[in-house]
Formats: C-alpha cells, sequence, structure tokens
C-alpha cells in the first residue's frame, strides 16, 4: 500500500459503523472520521437559520461555507469553533437529515471535505458512499448491515438519553423510511462498493465485527488478497 491507508466503512443507519470503525482506528492507531456527523451538523445548521431541504441552494451554500472540524478523534464535530456532537441526534435533526443528505451540492461539499481529510493522513472513514463515491480507492471497503429490528433498538438505545426521545416503532418507522431515501437518492445512493467485504452485525458485538475486519486487512495485506464482489463473512 502506497501513501496514507484508507479504510472505507459503509452501511445503513443502526448497522454499528461508528462504534466500529472507532475501535478499529483506535486498535490500529489511526485518525477516525463518522461523516454522518458532517451531514447532521449541516441539517442542525440548518435548522438553526429556518431552511427548509426544499432550500436546496441555500444548504448547499451553507454545506460549503461553514466552519466544520472533527475532534475527540473523530467522534465528535466542532461547527464554527463549537462542539455541536451532543445536539446532532435529536428527534428533529433525526427526521430531516435524509432529506438534507440527499442533495447533491451538500453531497459534493461535504465529500470534498472528506478527501481532504483523508488525503494526508491513514483513516478510517464510515458513512453511506465512502467506498463508492468519498475514497473509491480506499484499501480496504467493509459494508456493514443487520436487520432493520436489530438496527431499530440500537437506533432506540442511541436517543433514549436525548432530550426528546422517540418511540421505538417510531425509530423504526424513520429507519425504513431513511432506508429508501438513502438507498433510492439519484445521487450517491447507498449500496456496498465492488469488492467490499460484508459483515452482518445481527449476532457480532463491536469487537466481534472488528476482529472480522482485522481478518480480512490480514488477508489482505500478506496475501493480496482482496474480498470478491457480494463476499460476506460468515456469522460465529
Amino acid at each position: 500500500m502506497g501513501g496514507p491507508i484508507s479504510i472505507a466503512i459503509d452501511g445503513p443507519v443502526g448497522s454499528g459503523k461508528t462504534a466500529v470503525g472507532g475501535v478499529l482506528a483506535g486498535r490500529l492507531g489511526i485518525r477516525f472520521l463518522d461523516t454522518g456527523l458532517m451531514y447532521r451538523a449541516v441539517t442542525l445548521a440548518a435548522l438553526a437559520r429556518g431552511l427548509e431541504p426544499e432550500e436546496e441552494d441555500a444548504l448547499s451554500v451553507l454545506a460549503a461555507d461553514i466552519g466544520m472540524e472533527p475532534v475527540s478523534e473523530g467522534q465528535r464535530l466542532a461547527v464554527d469553533g463549537e462542539d455541536v456532537t451532543d445536539r446532532l441526534r435529536s428527534a428533529e435533526v433525526e427526521r430531516r437529515v435524509s432529506a438534507v443528505s440527499a442533495i447533491s451540492g451538500v453531497r459534493e461539499a461535504l465529500v470534498s471535505r472528506q478527501r481532504r481529510l483523508a488525503a494526508n493522513q491513514d483513516i478510517v472513514m464510515a458513512g453511506r458512499d465512502i467506498g463508492t463515491v468519498v475514497l473509491p480507492d480506499a484499501d480496504l471497503k467493509v459494508y456493514l448491515d443487520a436487520s432493520i429490528e436489530v438496527r431499530a433498538r440500537r437506533r432506540h438505545r442511541e436517543l433514549a438519553s436525548g432530550a426528546d426521545p422517540l418511540p421505538l416503532s417510531e425509530v423504526t418507522d424513520d429507519l425504513a423510511r431513511r432506508d429508501g431515501m438513502d438507498s433510492g437518492r439519484a445521487d450517491s445512493p447507498l449500496r456496498a462498493a465492488p469488492g467490499a467485504a460484508r459483515v452482518d452485525t445481527d449476532s457480532l458485538d463491536v469487537g466481534g465485527v472488528v476482529e472480522r475486519i482485522l481478518a480480512v486487512m490480514a488477508l489482505q495485506v500478506s496475501l493480496g488478497w482482496k474480498a470478491p464482489d457480494g463476499y460476506t463473512l460468515p456469522r460465529l
């Protein structure tokens, strides 16, 4: 591998990308970036400015102009110098983030930022279009998946500590809606990148998923092995 190492982790909401990516980056001693926080930050900033998802031009300008910097190993995010992470998973942001993320101008602005961050440092990057669009030449591509029931329970636990938690049924309905928007959008739809190692996380904890990824890395590094299209790592 020449130059900085890049590892792309993609998957739907609640598949475990952020938790797995953070632990994996820690094990490897490299930077982690949860790109979903960036889309949430634009959504939060839009709410503060009274912008609606239909105002695509204004939102695209906002995504390009606001100051945005990952902090605390990429698991928190500062906007215009203020750490806004604790406000990024509010119910209102949750409801609007997929619509904001579907705007081509917003995606173009944030993809450019993400590529710059990966250009000069080893990085694990998690999102929905990392292996397909942001880092198509990543050294390792992983696609995490899980059933909607498992993902909804995970997301419900995440939201339970917030100021306005949602009932599990509403979280499940919202995930189904967001899955449709993320996989059906015209620009950078959610899908597994060619050659991505696919991992079903339904029955695995974070540590188990990380060990699977490290095993794939070991094979790839020592043997030059790359996962074939559609390859799924077996369940334990």
